[in-house]
């Protein structure tokens, strides 16, 4: 098993015997002797299985395993059960995620913060709020490793979800981390936690920068941001329609939901019409 952050590449939904996969049987696999089923049925569970008691008790044992582990230390299987147990929505799962946050595998505690963040429970945020603790200093590329000291921008993310409004004064130096798309992630969250145009207008500027990968990242964290004034700034990105548009819907959909209101402003109407010009 690699390092890698990624669910099986063509999965199929029969176990080994060619049988069509169940949910008990894929309970049994996240203890079978060959690891990559178990890092499958754990995947499998997060996404066919819909969250039924058992399902998530045997994801949380998962989440102590200490069979499937790389050679670098990272732990396969705990990831795949932290993402799945965010995608079940059931909050008991919530103590043992904040478990997982301690564990030594940079991408557990990442799959943690970011279920927390689906979850919804803000008992978690106090837990969260320290990976923000040293500031930018502390959260910078460890040499050799493709990932950060700490997984901020999950937490980050996890903070703008439950909106954590006392994590503003944590998440404000992030702005100024050397890694744009971190930059980015908190000027959404900041502009998403305050509602303060110059945080939305920090990544309106941040869509001209000349990477096209990063630019698809802004697209989208613009979009989830709500900040309806960067409506034109998504339509005229230099990016493809099908992103422009996806990102247009997520800036509606996230204005209503932090609005709290359905009412078609002239605002939500220029971005309606954006999106008609784009199809």
């Amino acid at each position: 098993m690699t390092e890698a952050n990624s669910p099986p590449s063509s999965p199929s939904l029969v176990d080994s015997s060619g049988e069509a996969l169940t949910v008990d049987q894929a309970i049994a696999n996240l203890k079978h002797p060959d690891l990559s089923l178990r890092y499958y049925a754990a995947w499998w569970l997060g996404k066919f299985s819909e969250g039924d008691p058992q399902v998530v008790d045997a994801l949380v044992a998962a989440l102590e395993d200490e069979d499937d582990q790389t050679e670098l230390g990272g732990y396969p299987l705990r990831r795949n059960a932290a993402r799945a147990l965010g995608k079940l929505g059931d909050r008991r799962a919530v103590l043992p995620l904040v478990r997982c946050l301690d564990c030594t595998d940079f991408y557990v505690q990442e799959a943690a913060a970011q279920s927390l963040g689906m979850l919804g429970d803000p008992v978690c945020v106090p837990d969260l709020m320290r990976f923000l603790e040293g500031g930018v200093a502390a959260a910078l590329q460890v040499p050799g490793r493709p990932h950060l000291a700490r997984p901020v921008e999950g937490v980050i993310e996890a903070l703008e979800a439950l909106d954590a409004r006392e994590a503003v004064p944590l998440v404000r130096p992030f702005l100024d981390h050397p890694v744009e798309r971190v930059a980015c992630m908190a000027a959404r969250a900041m502009y998403a936690l305050t509602q303060e145009a110059p945080y939305g207008d920090r990544l309106v500027q941040a869509l001209g920068c000349d990477d096209v990968k990063l630019r698809r990242i802004i697209l989208m964290d613009l979009g989830s941001s709500g900040y309806l004034a960067g409506a034109e700034a998504i339509a005229s990105a230099s990016v493809e329609s099908s992103f422009k548009i996806i990102a247009l819907k997520s800036l509606l959909d996230n204005h209503f939901k932090r609005s709290q209101s359905v009412v078609l402003s002239e605002a939500a109407c220029r971005v309606m019409a954006l999106m008609d010009a784009l199809l």
